[in-house]
């Protein structure tokens, strides 16, 4: 009787342990279950819509500039069309009213978080960073109708150039705004961080109560196993199936109990999981993967301070787009440009070239190590250049199609300036805000050689030091030996005629008789110049360099140069 009293005793002891140890671990897992569907009720309440809230900010804000732009491109017009005008006028105030709406949302969801929330101490640096931007707009409103009133009162040149220092501005602000998304992305990591050590912990836990009861009794183990194994090993298997990438899994909940709540968890945080990896393929699209893999992940790259490099930079830039875009709707001018973009990059892509940035309707890009190797990064920047040249014949054959405008389109065209030499590369920029970027004089030469294309009508020029770098499957034509406004030294400048195989006859024959003609008027042999470049003209009548260099020659036999001109050519304008 003693020993089934005993038997008893400890039955009941072991049935008490067990049953306290089944109410802590409840209790627990009840309070983690809880703790969790809190923090995923502030994903969805909170996190999701300031996501939402600060992308409404950045499609405002580049609506509301687009308006500015069409505004000021109307009024900038010989005939200034009342009704765009309006229209933009319009399209300006209402996107800068929902701009300052937004704002306040944005402010309003940050106020109401949590101070007990993970993620949280970020929410006042992305708070302080918000507020700053806001701060920024009252002056570049006031800025911007400075530039309107210049333009209405006739002050081109003063408007012009006000209108350069809120491009800055306006630039400046984009990239706020991009580091507030950057904010955002690390509140939510920092929820499915604390989220993910929660159901570690549980899980850990739970094994360690399971493995306790098989000891202590067959009879509670089967219970427990039946109860909680089974459905902790399901996480199991689907938390293996999900670091390895399977973001599909999903397990169905079988019971109302604190197991079924941490499966629905497991699940809810899966689904996050994949709005996160949603989230991070749309950020991709903001930084070149090369960039993001090779440079600003690897433990040994360059800081702030960067590094000196040879390489090759390209500029080009879209002529006829501010005449088109007076004609097109915000949403028709923001679809041609993304797919002028979307061409033009591609073309870079290709040739494995690294689009640094778009400024307005131009793009900058730049090749080598460690992306491209030393003895190449010319050859492929210039291999861009022309398959850039025929991405636009193929976005000439499509604009009809995206704007609308059937008939009476004006023509667009291309302008590219090429430039190899030593730049500054590296991670760019403030503590807060970093671009992997180059800068140096070859960045500001190559930008000076786009712009002039302009002057002698060609479409890619490239420097003397790029020409240097190429092989001879290349047809170039040596242009002219400038100096650049800015710089001292000379700059001789030649135009990319296209792949030795391509270039046509008649094409390399003015090629040649421009060298020529080119040399006689270095020599100052203005007799032999005039009688060639004019050789040039008959050959290719609208060849805009040879008329110029005719108008020059004749200019400098009436107004001979000094003694040591060496034939360089000083340029007025960028």
């Amino acid at each position: 009787m003693q020993f089934t009293r005993s038997i008893a005793a400890k039955i009941y002891g072991l049935a008490g342990f067990l049953l306290l140890l089944t109410i802590v671990l409840s209790a627990y897992m009840l309070f983690e279950a809880r703790q969790t569907e809190r923090e995923m009720n502030a994903v969805l309440t909170l996190h999701m819509p300031l996501a939402d809230s600060i992308t409404k900010v950045n499609e405002y804000g580049l609506r509301r500039r687009l308006a500015f732009e069409r505004w000021f491109g109307a009024l900038n017009s010989n005939r200034p069309n009342a009704e765009v005008i309006a229209e933009a006028s319009a399209n300006y105030a209402a996107f800068t009213a929902k701009l300052n709406g937004e704002f306040a949302v944005a402010q309003r969801l940050i106020d109401a978080f949590p101070p007990d929330l993970p993620g949280s101490e970020r929410i006042e640096e992305t708070g302080t960073a918000l507020q700053h931007i806001a701060a920024t707009y009252p002056a570049m409103n006031a800025r911007q109708r400075q530039v309107l009133d210049l333009q209405l009162a006739g002050a081109n040149e003063r408007a012009n150039e006000l209108l350069n220092v809120l491009n800055d501005q306006q630039s400046a602000v984009l990239g706020q705004r991009e580091a507030l998304r950057v904010g955002v992305d690390a509140m939510v990591m920092a929820v499915a961080d604390d989220i993910s050590r929660r159901q570690r912990q549980v899980l850990w836990l739970t094994l360690m109560a399971t493995a306790s009861a098989v000891l202590l009794g067959l009879l509670v183990a089967a219970i427990i196993t039946g109860r909680l194994i089974r459905p902790m090993r399901s996480l199991m298997t689907a938390m293996h199936q999900v670091q390895g990438g399977d973001l599909e899994r999903q397990i169905p909940v079988q019971s109302r109990d604190e197991v079924g709540e941490l499966t629905q968890s497991f699940n809810e945080l899966i689904k996050e999981l994949r709005d996160k990896e949603k989230l991070r393929r749309t950020f991709g699209k903001y930084i070149d993967p090369r960039v993001l893999e090779q440079v600003m992940l690897e433990p040994d790259a360059g800081g702030i301070a960067g590094e000196r490099r040879v390489m090759t930079v390209l500029f080009a830039d879209l002529v006829g787009f501010t005449g088109l875009s007076e004609r097109l709707t915000p949403s028709r001018m923001v679809a041609l440009l993304n797919r002028h973009f979307g061409l033009q990059a591609q073309a870079v892509h290709d040739h494995r070239g690294i689009v640094d940035k778009f400024i307005g309707d131009a793009l900058m890009a730049f090749w080598g190590p460690p992306f491209v190797p030393d003895d190449v990064h010319a050859v492929s920047a210039c291999r861009a250049a022309l398959s850039q040249r025929d991405a636009l014949a193929t976005l000439r054959g499509e604009i009809a199609e995206i704007t609308g405008l059937r008939t009476g389109a004006p023509e667009i065209d291309l302008r590219i300036g090429i430039c190899s030499g030593e730049v500054v590369v590296g991670n760019i920029g403030s503590e807060k805000i970093r671009s992997y970027t180059v800068i140096g004089d070859t960045v500001n030469l190559a930008s000076r050689i786009e712009g002039t294309n302009r002057i002698y009508g060609t479409h890619i020029l490239i420097g003397e030091e790029t020409a240097r770098m190429l092989d001879s499957s290349f047809e170039l034509r040596e242009i002219d030996l400038i100096n650049v406004k800015g710089k001292s030294e000379p700059a001789r400048i030649f135009e990319l005629l296209g792949d030795h195989d391509a270039v046509a006859v008649d094409v390399l024959r003015l090629r040649d008789d421009y060298a020529l003609a080119l040399a006689a008027y270095r020599n100052r042999d203005w007799d032999t110049a005039e009688r060639m470049f004019g050789g040039c003209i008959r050959l290719r009548p609208q060849d805009r360099a040879s008329m110029l260099m005719l108008e020059r020659t004749g200019m400098l036999r009436i107004n001979p140069p000094p003694a040591d001109w060496a034939g360089v050519w000083h340029m007025e304008e960028k």
